[in-house]
């Protein structure tokens, strides 16, 4: 038999809202303090990665700083050999230590190119540069005024950079 009686529902629990209020702002403060803490995390993983980037920089210049000069240093060594061989031959010719002694220059001019240090000889007659040219002395001659007369020593640049100006005399303003 079926009746038409009603059941008994569960009450509707009645929420206030103060209590209503009082749970979201729980939940959003759940929510900032979770966000709070993946921002922290991340925070403090991206200020480890900077300051192993930093410290493998200065790793780096250090190494870099130390180990500068050792292309060229390389380069030097066959330089060195020549001259010790030439030493171990005290009682040798005058001509065939001069042969010797240019065979060294040569080896080093090649060894100073290689390691891009670059000579600074301008010919006659070309214009003063006070960049890479330093004057010795003013001179009159026959030729346009403010040109190199002649190299009294040669200068020399490193990747464009003036290492040593040549010492030059240069003609005279007419």
């Amino acid at each position: 038999m079926t009746t038409d009686t009603p059941t008994p529902q569960e009450p509707i629990p009645e929420t206030s809202a103060a209590e209503t209020g009082a749970d979201s702002a729980a939940t959003k403060l759940a929510e900032v303090e979770a966000r709070l803490a993946e921002m922290s995390d991340a925070y403090l993983r991206a200020k480890a990665e900077v300051e192993n980037i930093r410290r493998r920089s200065e790793e780096e210049m250090s190494k870099a700083r130390k180990f500068a000069v050792e292309s060229f240093a390389e380069s030097m060594l066959p330089v060195m050999d020549s001259m010790d061989a030439a030493i171990a031959l005290p009682d040798a010719k005058v001509e065939t230590v001069l042969e010797g002694v240019h065979a060294t220059r040569r080896q080093l001019a090649s060894a100073l190119e290689r390691n891009k240090v670059l000579e600074i000889n301008p010919s006659a007659g070309t214009k003063f540069d006070p960049h890479q040219h330093q004057a010795i002395s003013v001179v009159p001659a026959e030729q346009e005024p403010n040109t190199v007369v002649m190299v009294l020593q040669k200068g020399y640049s490193i990747a464009e950079r003036v290492l040593r100006p040549a010492l030059v005399t240069v003609t005279a303003p007419k």
